[in-house]
């Protein structure tokens, strides 16, 4: 009879199986019942939804979300899939934000599909949802897929989408915004379709962060095709940054958006600034009380296997490598000796900081 470690490796091994196969919405006809109920136990499977799992460390503790979080796009991608087969598509707001490779995950993940739906919500875990609805689809040229979610081309999902969408989240609308280098694929969009009050408000957007020529060659385009076009900001605010036409990545124009957006904010929690020092010699000295430390911290995370015995005796200029034949073949004492030498040179900088130089300078000099 097999013994409880071997009926676990067993079980094991058929999860094994699944995750070779990059299956991460596991469902209850993909393992036995008897594999599927040893790894509930033993923690190495979490119910998400009746018949649908994923798969944890044991280790996880209830309420822990970190399993859920990494595991809600590829979960959402096959739980979809399975249901829907190849109708469905995530909704033109949800698509600018992947666009934008905002991968937040979502309270609720909208969907829009032709078959099958229920205009349901399903409810998973750690309060998070899919609501499903019954929608038209985008066509087949406007259809993409980002890491197997199914979602809107950027330039369809900027049409698609509802004008509250720049006020509600600006960061997402602004990045997905820069990727666009040329007015031309919207255009041709534009056109077929005859939105005049969408173009109207794609060239106010991208004005808003600086594409005067992209926002120039949609109004100048629709007008002369015959269309009226009043031009709106969608935005309702300026944008903190403005892009140039080379900066298409996404990650940089979020991480600009929200650093210029939090800012002042981070500013207001800052201490006032406190001047130099009035008592010079006792500032110096808690600079030379911190060099052992500082020095020891520093050269071990370069690499060098050091101690505070060693750096003691390079400060004390008791190494000596002419006559320490041990000095000599100390790579590492080398290291602390040339970080000793730089330690000074900065506190000299500092020494005469204090004394009244101007500190752009010196710095800039040093």
């Amino acid at each position: 009879m097999a013994t409880p470690s071997e009926k676990l490796a067993a079980s094991l091994e058929a999860l094994k199986a699944l995750q070779d196969r990059s299956v991460v919405a596991v469902r209850s006809k993909y393992l036995s019942r008897t594999h599927r109920e040893r790894l509930l136990k033993n923690g190495f499977l979490k119910p998400v939804m009746k018949g649908w799992y994923i798969h944890i460390r044991p280790d996880e503790n209830p309420g822990d979300t970190t399993a859920w979080y990494a595991a809600f796009w590829p979960f959402c991608s096959q739980y979809l899939e399975n249901r829907f087969q190849n109708q469905w598509c995530v909704s033109a707001e949800q698509s600018i934000s992947l666009h934008a490779e905002n991968w937040t995950v979502p309270r609720q993940l909208l969907v829009r599909t032709e078959t099958k739906a229920t205009n349901n919500v399903t409810a998973l875990i750690h309060e998070t949802a899919i609501l499903d609805i019954r929608a038209a689809l985008p066509p087949g040229k406007d259809t993409v897929e980002k890491e197997k979610i199914r979602c809107y081309s950027l330039t369809a999902a900027l049409i698609a989408c509802p004008a509250n969408y720049f006020r509600q989240s600006p960061t997402d609308a602004r990045a997905a915004l820069a990727k666009i280098t040329d007015a031309s694929e919207l255009l041709e969009r534009l056109l077929e379709g005859n939105h005049s009050q969408v173009a109207g408000r794609l060239a106010g957007a991208f004005r808003n962060i600086g594409r005067d020529r992209i926002a120039d060659n949609i109004v100048k385009t629709m007008r002369s095709a015959g269309y009226t076009i009043n031009e709106t900001d969608p935005f309702g605010s300026a944008s903190p940054v403005l892009f140039s036409s080379r900066e298409t990545s996404p990650y940089a124009s979020r991480i600009k958006i929200m650093w210029q957006s939090m800012r002042g904010d981070v500013i207001r929690h800052f201490p006032a600034a406190p001047g130099l020092a009035f008592d010079k010699k006792a500032y110096l000295k808690d600079i030379e009380d911190r060099y052992v430390s500082d020095a020891y911290h520093s050269l071990s995370i370069e690499g060098y296997r050091v101690s505070a015995e060693l750096i003691e005796r390079v400060r004390s200029r008791q190494w000596n490598p002419d006559a320490d034949e041990n000095d000599r073949e100390h790579r590492n004492a080398l290291a602390a000796r040339g970080y000793w030498l730089a330690f000074n040179e900065v506190k000299a900088s500092i020494e005469r900081i204090l004394g009244g130089k101007n500190p752009g300078s010196i710095i800039d000099h040093d």
